[in-house]
């Protein structure tokens, strides 16, 4: 057994209500580690449920928090504060806040594993990178690496969900699915030709920031009105079984380096098969032909919208189990802090 904490973000609860990526597999993991005999603690925003034990490091989530003026950085500090004066209580310090903490563990780096969550092809990366050069690494695709090649990279580890989260649904469904987030990048117009092409109804799932509000109304918005565009808005996931399970697949059109797509294995999660753009992490995630279809064009996709009717969704359902379970992915992880921890005394993290 170890004792293990999980710092999370705190701009959303531990795991999400709604939409978030960061914080649900910082769930699923932090659960999924209690599974196996360790000992966890998370830090994250109040409002948070966990198997572990909670250490609230804010009153809520910021997300949650309707106070028109709040600082972010503030907040985030205060939870380095927490974690830095409890440190010494834990076998690994495990971060989930991209590089946030790296000037205040320097001194015990050797315990402190950061997962990374975003993308990192951003200018003064590189150069924060190298310089906090000691901090052991763990990207959530080789994909996502690209931009840091040099980075202290000791090992990938694709995210996970528990399995008895999402419900196995048997038929294939009569609509395509998009859910997540409205942006340019994601391309919710994108899925809407398709759909449209291939003569299938389309249900949207899908927050709306406020920072892209303005794509939204002036670019989605008006496609919306288009024949079987349905627009039902966020959803949580109490939800997302039957959204995603009942639609005959998952279109997944992004256009940018996403570095996993959580989203993903949402669907396979519900027996449903993924159509998705050959972009950033998608090759590594989507088996072509047994979990959907990888494609590089709208023509492809509205192909691919039949051919998902000839996959075995009880086989894709069988891939999840096999390769994104919460608990495949908490093993790699136990894995790796021992690894960690038995390379500690010979220095070899650096």
């Amino acid at each position: 057994m170890m004792k293990i904490a999980q710092i999370a973000p705190l701009y959303e609860s531990v795991p999400p209500s709604l939409y978030g990526g960061t914080e649900r597999v910082v769930a699923h993991l932090t659960d999924a580690l209690v599974e196996l005999g360790n000992e966890v603690t998370l830090f994250a925003a109040n409002g948070s449920h966990t198997a572990g034990v909670l250490i609230p490091a804010r009153d809520q989530a910021l997300r949650l928090d309707q106070t028109p003026l709040k600082s972010e950085l503030a907040s985030h500090l205060g939870l380095l504060s927490e974690v830095q004066r409890r440190a010494g209580d834990f076998d690994i310090l495990h971060f989930h806040i991209d590089l946030l903490h790296f000037p205040f563990f320097e001194d015990i780096a050797y315990k402190a594993l950061t997962t990374i969550h975003g993308r990192l092809d951003m200018k003064d990366l590189d150069a924060a990178y190298s310089r906090w050069h000691r901090y052991p690494l763990v990207s959530i695709s080789q994909q996502q690496r690209q931009s840091l090649p040099n980075a202290n990279w000791i090992d990938t580890i694709y995210h996970g969900l528990s399995h008895t989260s999402f419900s196995f649904h048997h038929g294939t469904g009569y609509y395509l699915a998009f859910l997540g987030r409205i942006s340019p990048e994601k391309r919710p117009d994108r899925a809407i030709s398709i759909a449209c092409a291939a003569g299938l109804p389309l249900k949207i799932a899908a927050k709306v920031d406020a920072a892209d509000r303005e794509y939204f109304e002036q670019v989605i918005s008006p496609l919306l009105g288009r024949p079987g565009i349905e627009f039902v808005g966020e959803i949580g996931d109490d939800q997302k079984s039957a959204f995603l399970g009942n639609a005959r697949a998952l279109l997944f059109p992004i256009d940018w380096p996403e570095p996993f797509g959580l989203v993903m294995i949402e669907a396979m999660a519900c027996g449903t098969p993924v159509i998705a753009w050959n972009c950033g992490s998608v090759p590594e995630v989507v088996d072509h032909g047994v979990t959907g279809f990888i494609i590089n064009s709208e023509q492809e996709a509205v192909l691919a919208a039949r051919q998902v009717l000839e996959l075995d969704r009880k086989e894709i359902r069988d891939v999840f189990i096999r390769r994104f379970s919460a608990k495949v992915m908490a093993q790699r992880y136990v894995d790796l802090y021992q690894t960690l921890l038995l390379g500690s005394d010979r220095d070899v993290i650096g």
